[in-house]
């Protein structure tokens, strides 16, 4: 329950799933409350899906496919086009819902919402690249052509830390290329997606295209597991990446899976220092952290390190942190009570094996919200635990290299390879590091490399498992299968009319 300013109590809004084009109550009665990290108070009740509930979207999704698959690819994203409208529309009642359930503030969360606009856009392409390719003569008079078709039912398994994003990484692609769709939503922001469906049903999805069920773990094994679903996408960490992985594989299903990470910014001596600091604020401390592309380690290379380490220090300590919700917040909490107490175990963790707090974050926020500070361990070497492993919050790890061969080799130390950055103003120590380091996605001068949406999100290692990325080309490739069919006539004369009288 929540006070309704008046001294008494409204009930909570239960969500529903959306199977079949409507809004439905799942079979299962369990449950639990949505809250807003920010304040500690509950704001919705999730529904918590059983197996039924999972087979009756399957179920919906292939039904719906082969009129779906049948569809004019052009007609398909005129739906996405009127999407885009709706969501542009609303992106600011999108935006003011992730910062209620996620906690990031509402420059983050309008951000967010822009990229999934960008997502549908780069969506709306399909007829351009599902196009295929062909070749006449391949042998005489024989000719070959290579087209793509929809591979089926296709399901998303997405965490809490961009409740719209990433969701939209997989969703526009897959219904444009002609696939049918089982979105498993983060049962801890659910309320986001709730609202993208019903632009998605405000623009004219036809029923069964998209379903959204709402659950946990449960719901997660299903997909996996479905004999209905054809492909898989998730985001999570590496762990659960790698047995998401092996098990739908194992089950015959084209998975990508996009797990943890550990990511380097490496910074030289001959920075634009100011810029660099607040490059790094931002991927260290946006979304207070929680972001597979946040910024966790700062490599300082020779003689900038104790300059770089006051001046982040000053600038760290100036972050305004509270309720995203508020204008002149700069970093809201963590997503969970559970998240702040690992975070502050993490930096313990950190100063028990030799480093120091240089801005200790545990405790200095006050607020019946999950709070945790942001937090610069100094001192840090590549064998600690806090160098190596992901923490997913507000802690800035710094580490001392002599040169650029070294600071290479501890980014490449790493078992993930996210992203990782590098500050400096020489081309040839930008060449030499683009060139040697072990990671998917680059930025120089950027604090985060997350490319646009028609450039892949394209993690190594340990930080993703499968062959195609998220978005991009890769999505169009990841959404279709290939078929290639070689022609040939025995004869000159026409086999049929194409006119009849009647």
């Amino acid at each position: 329950m929540t006070s309704n300013g008046a001294g008494g109590a409204t009930a909570l809004a239960t969500l529903k799933n959306y199977v079949a084009g409507e809004w439905r109550q799942p079979a299962s009665t369990a449950s639990r409350e949505v809250v807003n990290p920010a304040t500690g108070e509950p704001i919705s009740v999730v529904p918590i899906s059983g197996p039924e509930d999972l087979d009756a979207a399957v179920a919906s999704a292939r039904g719906s496919l082969p009129s779906w698959r049948a569809t004019a690819t052009s007609s398909r994203v005129a739906h996405l086009f009127a999407l885009r409208e709706l969501m542009r529309q609303r992106q600011d009642d999108l935006a003011r819902s992730i910062t209620t359930e996620m906690g990031k503030t509402l420059g983050d969360a309008a951000a967010e919402v822009g990229r999934a606009i960008e997502m549908v856009e780069c969506a709306t392409a399909a007829t351009t690249t599902m196009q295929g390719r062909n070749l006449e003569n391949v042998a005489r008079n024989v000719d070959c052509e290579t087209v793509r078709q929809p591979v089926g039912v296709c399901a998303a398994i997405v965490p809490f830390n961009f409740p719209l994003m990433v969701p939209f990484w997989f969703l526009p692609f897959a219904i444009a290329t002609g696939n049918c769709f089982v979105l498993k939503p983060s049962e801890v922001v659910p309320n986001t997606m709730n609202l993208a469906f019903e632009l998605l049903e405000e623009a004219g999805v036809p029923a069964g295209v998209a379903n959204l069920v709402n659950g946990d773990k449960t719901v997660a094994e299903g997909i996996l597991d479905h004999p209905g679903i054809d492909a898989v996408s998730f985001v999570g960490s590496a762990p659960v990446a790698r047995h998401v992985y092996s098990r739908a594989a194992a089950n015959g299903k084209r998975v990508q899976a996009l797990g943890g990470a550990k990511n380097f910014m490496v910074v030289m001596p001959d920075c634009d220092l100011d810029r660099t600091v607040a490059g790094l604020i931002g991927s260290a401390f946006g979304a207070a952290g929680q972001r597979c592309m946040a910024g966790s380690v700062v490599v300082a290379v020779g003689d900038v390190y104790e300059r770089l380490l006051a001046a982040l220090t000053e600038a760290t300590e100036a972050i305004a942190v509270g309720n995203g919700l508020d204008a002149e917040v700069e970093m809201g909490p963590v997503v969970s009570g559970a998240a702040c107490w690992g975070i502050e175990g993490w930096i313990e963790r950190g100063v028990e094996e030799g480093a120091r707090a240089a801005l200790d974050g545990r405790g200095n926020v006050r607020g019946a919200g999950s709070f945790v500070g942001p937090t610069i361990l100094d001192g840090v070497r590549p064998e600690m635990a806090v160098a190596q492993e992901e923490i997913f919050g507000p802690v800035l790890c710094l580490m001392r290299a002599d040169d650029l061969g070294e600071a290479i080799e501890m980014v490449n130390g790493s078992r993930f390879g996210n992203g990782t950055s590098i500050f400096t103003e020489s081309g040839a120590a930008v060449r030499r590091y683009r060139h040697d380091v072990e990671a998917g996605m680059i930025g120089v001068n950027i604090g985060v490399a997350a490319p646009v949406a028609f450039f892949p999100f394209s993690g190594w290692k340990e930080s993703f498992f499968g062959d195609l990325h998220a978005h991009g080309p890769d999505a169009v490739d990841f959404y279709t299968r290939k078929k290639t069919v070689t022609t040939r006539y025995f004869s000159q004369q026409p086999t049929g009319s194409f006119f009849t009288d009647k």
